[in-house]
């Protein structure tokens, strides 16, 4: 296994650019995928308070201490705040809560999840009375709490995930700690080219989420990124697997990468895509494969008659 590349923020902290995703892992089956990542060599886990699963995550990674698998210090932990906690007094409460089901005193990095705010206690809004507009709860009024999280040392590094570069360009201006962070989907089928070289002249690392393109995601799906031909001849090629050539990929554009799994032989295989370069023709080929298309599209946030669209959330 080759070393794991790394991204380095400015305070000299790294971050294994090849992590555990969590999102859709159930309870029952994440603590014994988070412990046999540990095994394996994973040091970067991918977890959320709506995930509803960090409980059982601080479960294992309390095992993963006691048993000598890993130290806290050798591993990177990243949660997010929900939308219904967006008010300054909640943000506080909200990641204490979950270091307290992670059983961890501090985390790595905190992002704010969704630039969109619901209101206490609503987890998935079903009505337009279940939002709160950002007129009325700023993000940058989140964000100053977040920042607060930061000088009371329960978290390391702030980021946000799901920001457009007009929302995250409004962040980093404002702000007195800028986003280290933004954690939105990002493969071959949906490249964000715009949103890279933002963050690039930004300083703002990037993470991407559903790296394979999330499959089952949407019922009847036929676009399947997974199958797509181009990656399935690079894979070919070199004797890897197509899931192996799209992490290889983001890890090629210098991103940090979350792919899920509970399933040992491909939590392994995962993790090997580090040990596979792609050329420049190979990247040029996968660049050709931008189809702008999202599996995460947001619409569940475009409540009728909230102040919510699928358009300002991408575009705004």
């Amino acid at each position: 296994m080759p070393q794991m590349p790394t991204l380095t923020f400015e305070n000299g902290d790294t971050l294994p650019q090849l992590g555990l995703g969590t999102w859709k892992s159930e309870p029952g089956e994440v603590g014994a995928a988070v412990l046999q990542a540990l095994q394996l060599g994973y040091r970067h886990l991918d977890g959320a308070f709506i995930y509803g699963n960090e409980k059982e995550i601080g479960e294992a990674l309390q095992k993963a201490f006691a048993d000598g698998i890993v130290q806290r210090e050798e591993l990177w932990v990243t949660s997010k705040l929900w939308n219904d906690a967006h008010a300054p007094d909640d943000v506080k409460p909200a990641v204490q809560k979950t270091l307290a089901d992670l059983q961890l005193e501090q985390l790595d990095l905190y992002l704010m999840h969704w630039p969109v705010a619901h209101r206490p206690g609503v987890m998935l809004p079903k009505a337009a009375s279940d939002m709160v507009p950002l007129d009325e709860l700023p993000l940058a009024t989140t964000w100053a709490a977040m920042e607060q999280l930061v000088q009371e040392g329960l978290v390391k590094h702030i980021g946000v995930s799901n920001f457009s570069v007009p929302k995250l360009r409004a962040l980093v201006d404002g702000a007195a700690h800028k986003p280290e962070m933004n954690q939105v989907e990002m493969h071959p089928y949906l490249q964000q080219p715009e949103l890279v070289a933002y963050c690039q002249e930004a300083g703002v690392h990037l993470t991407a989420y559903s790296p394979l393109g999330s499959p089952g995601t949407r019922p009847g799906d036929t676009l399947v990124l997974l199958q797509d031909e181009v990656v399935g001849t690079i894979a070919d090629a070199k004797g890897c697997s197509a899931a192996q050539v799209l992490l290889a990929w983001a890890l090629a554009r210098g991103t940090a990468v979350i792919p899920k799994s509970v399933n040992p032989e491909r939590l392994a295989q995962n993790l090997a895509a580090t040990d596979v370069a792609l050329t420049d023709d190979e990247m040029a080929q996968l660049a050709a494969l931008d189809r702008h298309r999202r599996y995460i599209d947001g619409s569940f946030w475009a409540v009728e008659g909230s102040s919510y669209t699928v358009s300002n959330l991408w575009d705004e």
